[in-house]
């Protein structure tokens, strides 16, 4: 196991995935910081009118571009969403969304990801960028 591999599996088991990407039933299925990837299923995350909802796709870009910025980021670092831009090119009704995210920009206090989300024929349904600024962790009361 590599410093980085362990360093992702630590972050996962200490901080989670957070409550709602855990509700909305996200999945890590790869964490590094040169390549993340997370599904979700389509099914419980739709709008009225049985697509998925916009926001969940947003939800799923966020989680993964956030977690993979504090993955970067080190010990004693957070990243912080700045900015997030979503371009919705196609719908999902069924089966899973999935996201990677990739770098495009890692630097000292700001980071910037990609993430391409498919639905289960591998087409492209969404396209996020999101901008991390990078803080201390605050201090646990």
């Amino acid at each position: 196991m590599t410093d980085q591999t362990a360093a992702a599996a630590r972050m996962l088991e200490t901080f989670g995935i957070g409550a709602l990407a855990e509700k909305m039933g996200l999945e890590f299925l790869e964490f590094s910081i040169q390549r993340s990837v997370a599904r979700m299923p389509v099914d419980g995350n739709t709008q009225p009118a049985g697509l998925l909802h916009g926001g969940a796709f947003v939800v799923l870009g966020e989680s993964l571009g956030s977690m993979a910025a504090t993955l970067f980021a080190g010990a004693g670092k957070l990243a912080v969403g700045i900015e997030i831009n979503a371009t919705h090119s196609r719908s999902a009704t069924q089966g899973f969304v999935t996201g990677v995210c990739t770098p495009i920009h890692l630097g000292r206090t700001l980071t910037t990801h990609e993430i391409a989300i498919t639905d289960d024929q591998d087409r492209r349904c969404c396209t996020i960028r999101m901008t991390n600024i990078i803080r201390d962790m605050p201090q646990q009361k």
